[in-house]
């Protein structure tokens, strides 16, 4: 892979961004990045070769989050932060390409989980979430972490030996959800025309960049199959969240249909915090 596609890559995300009206500090990041790879007078890829995810955080202008997209980028020859933005991003494709993961567990793990990124699925395989979808042994698990590992470059958040991601607290994903709702209902958000489940182009998804507590999100409504078939479109809401050093995630948030919590808006894989959050607030 040439550098200059990677350097495409960086600017065509930071376009997207500063379209969406997001954070000018992320659309700069991407920028400076990009800048950073032009400048080199030796392939990018050597340098991943050669010392890894760490060679290139050691670039000037290179975070964490920018790195672990190159990498990923080199390595699968997409990534999931440009694809999200887009909002026509293929879940199964993505999680087709893990080794082991065929189209029966890519199903699976959109259908129970709700996410479509590989940054997610990072997330998921930690937390607890991943071995809880049919299929996932721990043996298979461990493989899929340790991919991603490599792909991604682990640079999230995982606290040393706790394994443990740190992600935003529930009551600030279920503030940011209810703010995209409202701003979505009174159509005040930029809207973007997704590729998928879009043949005429329309330009019909509102998108949100928000900025709360050290995170940065970007929102929109769920534009999956599922969603689609299950007349969703206009309740599910997919959170990509971002700290400060670009680290990311994503949780989606539903109206529940069952259970003590039917009615409220819950964020799926968090079921029980969601329920000591509306059980305190109560209190």
């Amino acid at each position: 892979m040439k550098n200059q596609e990677i350097v495409t890559m960086l600017r065509e995300i930071a376009d997207l961004l500063e379209q969406q009206k997001a954070n000018p500090f992320r659309v700069n990041a991407y920028r400076r990045a990009a800048i950073t790879i032009e400048k080199q007078d030796h392939p990018i890829t050597e340098v991943i070769n050669r010392n890894g995810y760490e060679g290139l955080i050691d670039l000037p202008g290179i975070g964490e989050g920018i790195a672990r997209s190159i990498v990923e980028f080199v390595a699968t020859g997409h990534t999931s932060r440009l694809e999200s933005l887009k909002a026509g991003n293929d879940p199964i494709a993505i999680f087709q390409k893990i080794p082991g993961v065929g189209v029966k567990l890519s199903h699976r793990i959109v259908e129970v989980l709700h996410i479509d990124t590989l940054e997610a699925l990072e997330v998921a395989s930690h937390n607890g979430r991943l071995i809880k979808v049919p299929g996932f042994s721990k043996n298979k698990v461990n493989m899929v972490k340790a991919w991603l590992a490599q792909v991604l470059g682990r640079g999230r958040q995982i606290e040393k030996d706790t394994d443990v991601v740190v992600e935003p607290p529930v009551k600030l994903l279920l503030n940011i959800d209810r703010q995209y709702r409202d701003k979505a209902g009174l159509k005040v958000l930029p809207t973007i025309a997704p590729k998928r489940f879009n043949p005429g182009g329309k330009k019909w998804l509102p998108i949100m960049h928000k900025t709360k507590e050290e995170w940065h999100f970007t929102v929109l409504f769920s534009n999956t199959a599922r969603a689609h078939q299950l007349g969703h479109t206009r309740d599910w809401v997919i959170i990509y969240f971002y700290d400060k050093k670009h680290h990311e995630g994503q949780h989606t948030i539903v109206t529940e249909t069952k259970g003590p919590l039917i009615g409220k808006r819950v964020v799926r894989g968090r079921e029980d915090e969601c329920m000591a959050h509306y059980f305190d607030r109560v209190g």
